[in-house]
C-alpha cells in the first residue's frame, strides 16, 4: 500500500462527528499558525456536486454509477491542480473528512464487494486514518435536528455502515495502514482532545 505523507483523513458513519471535528481542528490549526488545508469528500468540484445532488435525493442515480462517480470525484481531488498530492508535496497538511474507506463501506454495502474495490485499489492511503466509531442508534438521535436528510440517514443503513467500518478498518491495518480509532459517543471537547492527540503526533506538526 502507498501512503501520502502529510495527509490525515476523518472517517465514520453519518452522525459520527466528522466534519464538526474536522472544524475544531481548523480553529486548532489556525491558533497555532499550521499551514494546513481543509477538504471533504464529496468535493466541491462538478463531480462532487453531482454527487451530493445523489446523496440528497434531488437526483437520484443507480448505486453503480454513484461508485463510479465517487471515484472520478476522488481521482480529482487527488492529482488534479491544488489537488492533495500537489499540496503534501509542497509541504501543507491536507485533512479531509472522508476519503476512500467511506467508498469501501457505502457503495460497498450498496453495490457488493467487486466494483468499490477494483475502483479504489489503486488509490493512495493516507499518513493517518482517524475513525469515528459510534452507536448508530446515537448517531440517529443527533441527525434528527438536520433540515434534511441524505439516503444513507437511517438506522438500518448506519447499522451495516458501523459493521463494515470495522471490518474496512481491520483490513487497512494488515496493510500497515495507521487507523486509531476513537470512541465518537463523547462529549465533543473529548473527541476533539483525542483527534489533536493523533494530529499533533504526524511529523509534519513534530518539524
Amino acid at each position: 500500500m502507498v501512503f501520502i505523507p502529510n495527509f490525515a483523513v476523518l472517517e465514520g458513519g453519518d452522525g459520527s462527528g466528522t466534519t464538526t471535528q474536522l472544524s475544531i481542528l481548523c480553529d486548532r490549526l489556525n491558533k497555532e499558525k499550521i499551514p494546513f488545508y481543509p477538504t471533504c469528500e464529496p468535493t466541491s468540484g462538478k463531480i462532487g456536486r453531482l454527487i451530493r445532488e445523489a446523496l440528497s435525493g434531488e437526483s437520484p442515480l443507480k448505486p453503480e454509477t454513484l461508485a463510479m462517480l465517487f471515484a472520478a470525484d476522488r481521482n480529482e481531488h487527488i492529482n488534479g491542480p491544488d489537488g492533495i498530492l500537489a499540496r503534501t508535496t509542497r509541504g501543507e497538511l491536507v485533512i479531509s473528512d472522508r476519503y476512500l474507506l467511506s467508498s469501501l463501506v457505502y457503495q460497498g454495502i450498496e453495490c457488493g464487494y467487486e466494483l468499490p474495490f477494483r475502483l479504489n485499489k489503486d488509490f493512495p492511503a493516507p499518513e493517518v486514518t482517524i475513525y469515528l466509531d459510534i452507536d448508530p442508534k446515537i448517531a440517529i438521535q443527533r441527525m434528527k435536528g438536520r433540515e434534511k436528510k441524505e439516503i444513507y440517514e437511517y438506522l438500518g443503513f448506519q447499522e451495516k455502515v458501523r459493521k463494515k467500518y470495522k471490518s474496512a478498518v481491520k483490513a487497512y491495518r494488515k496493510k500497515k495502514a495507521n487507523v486509531e480509532i476513537i470512541d465518537a459517543s463523547a462529549n465533543i471537547e473529548e473527541v476533539a482532545s483525542r483527534v489533536w492527540s493523533v494530529i499533533s503526533q504526524m511529523p509534519i506538526l513534530k518539524a
